[in-house]
């Protein structure tokens, strides 16, 4: 699985306003809406249920948010970056700041699973998350995650 294939430019914002995990998730919806053809409020709903059973807040102010999706024909991905970290009830009590969002068609549970780990793990990797934060846009930000998952396959 190739973070290139899961992600596209034109899903990563690098500068995203919001004042609270309500807000964050809801930009990842609206531009998860845009890129792939969805509903918002279908795919707010989606996040908002998986968030409901427990927070993806993984720890380093970092969230991995994701719902399966009737739609979509193969795993997608949202990237944002927010200006300010907000409270996302995280594992580590500390707010986030980074949001990798997955979306995966409904029959799609291994390759959903073995997406979610390996966005994990790259992300786990400090020096990754402060390359991220300092990144200077779109094209920055997609070539750290692609070049990263690249070499965490090797």
């Amino acid at each position: 699985m190739n973070i290139g294939d899961l992600l596209d430019r034109g899903a990563i914002a690098p500068r995203v306003t919001a004042a609270g995990k309500r807000q964050a998730l809801s930009v990842v919806a609206e531009i998860a809406a845009r890129s792939f053809g969805l509903k918002p409020g279908v795919v707010l709903d989606g996040l908002l249920e998986r968030e409901a059973a427990s927070s993806t807040g993984v720890g380093h102010g970092v969230a991995v948010p994701h719902a399966r999706l009737a739609g979509l024909a193969r795993l997608r991905a949202v990237f944002i970056r927010l200006d300010q970290p907000v409270e996302f009830g995280a594992v580590d009590d500390r707010p986030v700041d980074l949001i990798f969002a997955l979306f995966a068609p409904p029959e799609a549970s291994g390759e959903h699973l073995r997406a979610l780990a390996r966005v994990s793990r790259i992300l786990r990797q400090a020096d990754l998350r402060e390359q991220l934060r300092h990144a200077s846009g779109v094209d920055a930000i997609y070539a750290l995650l692609v070049r990263e998952a690249r070499s965490s396959a090797a």
